[in-house]
């Protein structure tokens, strides 16, 4: 298994990357498909947030999806040590999924999953943060004012078509509150979301024409 540590900002000493390839052997024992490991390192530019002045991001990479954690702390040890500890969770949860669905015939599809579910958008994803003053919105770290779009990132995910169980285990696997990705019973863009526990919900989306040619 291969250990990469990068640094962005800031300077990684030869100690800490021995720290780092120490700790790392930890996640064999709970997954054994890892080939490569990479631990990216960044500094926090902004001093009024000393308290998550380093932030650690840990990709795992090997046969299967890519598995991926991060945390923020005020120093690149405790940031690390909490990165990894998310990581393990998500591999033990998947892990405990993948035991509880044992021994069904085939995962659930969309339509199965999503029908006796009630729509509800979950916190976060409809661009507020709950009891937020909604004239003031926290942005990746940065207060902004007023309910103008703001862009932080643009990502373009590459993926094939999965059914309903094969997006929840990526879901696990990145630690994300979601998932997108392309239903392969209806070929159609869906959303899988965290709700309570080992709770799911799952909205699909359909084009009506009416509404295109409005």
């Amino acid at each position: 298994m291969d250990v990469v540590v990068k640094s962005r900002h800031c300077t990684v000493q030869e100690g800490f990357r021995s720290f780092v390839e120490e700790k790392i052997t930890r996640l064999e024992k709970l997954n054994d498909r890892v080939i490569r490991v990479e631990v990216e390192v960044s500094a926090e530019r902004n001093k009024r947030q000393h308290d998550q002045a380093s932030r650690v991001e840990i990709t795992l990479k090997g046969k299967g999806p890519v598995v991926r954690a991060e945390a923020a702390s005020e120093d690149k040890v405790a940031a690390f040590d909490m990165a990894l500890d998310k990581l393990m969770a998500q591999l033990r949860r998947s892990a405990d999924r993948r035991r509880v669905h044992r021994g069904s015939r085939r995962p659930r599809s969309l339509q199965e999953a999503a029908a006796d579910q009630p729509l509800e958008t979950p916190e976060g994803m409809d661009g507020t943060d709950g009891d937020q003053d909604p004239g003031t919105r926290t942005v990746a770290g940065m207060e902004v004012q007023g309910d103008g779009p703001l862009v932080v990132r643009e990502k373009t995910h590459q993926a094939a078509p999965m059914n309903l169980e094969q997006a929840l285990h990526e879901m696990e696997l990145v630690g994300h509150d979601f998932f997108l990705f392309v239903d392969a019973d209806t070929h159609r863009p869906a959303v899988v979301y965290r709700r309570h526990g080992y709770d799911y919900g799952v909205i699909h989306l359909e084009t009506v024409e009416e509404l295109v040619d409005a």
